[in-house]
């Protein structure tokens, strides 16, 4: 193997990985980079082979409970030598160290890639599929409506219930992005569910939608396709949830991308009945 350093990277790295990730069609979101250093500036690490960086990864830590290993790229002409395994066995020991003992750590790992991840610990919970929609319009109901500043506190709180922990630092910079749409639903003076659709390179991702059950997770996606008449729109569902599963058959969807959520140590017991859409790929 050729002879690498890891080390952390800074925020004009970071951005070069990501271009990386858009030169493999992951088509990042156009605000990704600014949010993900927001989010944790310590947990971006690289390798470097005679100074030049030739791959990348993320091991973001939630509140001291929770890790997640994403952004997982090397540069094609660095493959096949043993440098990804040395990547990612370095990134994953470093997060644990980041974390108290017995904190689980979760990832999304493509097909292919599972067996491998399996051996470093890694268990299957559930499969995702990415859908690819199409923005229309749509008759908005009348408990829609854009979440603004003041609702931040309750949609912490929704969104703590389906992540597992706490993210507020994520969170502030993820719903209110620029060129982004998010929409919450609010009946008996409650949030019953909450979207959000963000601009990427290629159309719009949605990530998350949470709701309480299939009726609201289909009118806050309505919604969000709504605002983005004409526009291909991505979003990564669990399987798990079969109420997902018949909410995109419902819009005539088409599956484009398929992978996996796994969890190192012991995974949350999370609500997945809520979980219509998966937030990020890269960030959990």
């Amino acid at each position: 193997m050729l002879e690498v350093e890891f080390l952390p990277i800074q925020f004009a790295q970071l951005k070069i990985v990501l271009q990386w990730a858009a030169d493999e069609g992951w088509n990042p979101g156009i605000n990704d980079a600014e949010i993900f250093w927001h989010t944790d500036p310590q947990a971006f690490y690289g390798i470097f082979y005679a100074g030049k960086l030739i791959g990348g990864g993320a091991i973001v830590q939630y509140n001291q409970q929770f890790g997640f290993m994403g952004l997982f790229i090397v540069l094609p002409e660095y493959r096949s030598k043993g440098l990804g395994k040395y990547l990612w066995y370095k990134r994953r020991d470093t997060l644990l160290n980041r974390l108290p003992k017995n904190a689980s750590i979760g990832m999304d790992a493509v097909l292919a890639m599972q067996p491998f991840y399996a051996q470093g610990g890694f268990h299957l919970a559930f499969k995702d599929e990415r859908h690819l929609l199409k923005g229309r319009h749509f008759e908005i109901c009348k408990y829609i409506t854009e979440i603004n500043s003041s609702d931040f506190e309750h949609i912490l709180a929704f969104d703590k219930l389906c992540f597992s922990t706490n993210r507020n630092q994520f969170l502030k910079a993820w719903l209110f992005q620029s060129q982004s749409y998010s929409f919450k639903y609010t009946a008996d003076g409650k949030i019953q569910g909450f979207i959000v659709l963000r601009k990427a390179l290629h159309g719009y991702k949605i990530g998350p939608l949470f709701a309480n059950n299939y009726q609201v997770a289909e009118e806050l996606l309505k919604a969000g396709l709504n605002v983005v008449n004409g526009s291909d729109v991505f979003m990564d569902i669990p399987t798990a949830n079969k109420s997902a599963i018949e909410l995109m058959k419902t819009m005539n969807t088409e599956i484009v991308f398929e992978c996996g959520r796994m969890y190192y140590g012991k995974p949350f017991d999370l609500p997945i009945e809520k979980i219509f859409g998966l937030t990020s790929l890269e960030l959990g």
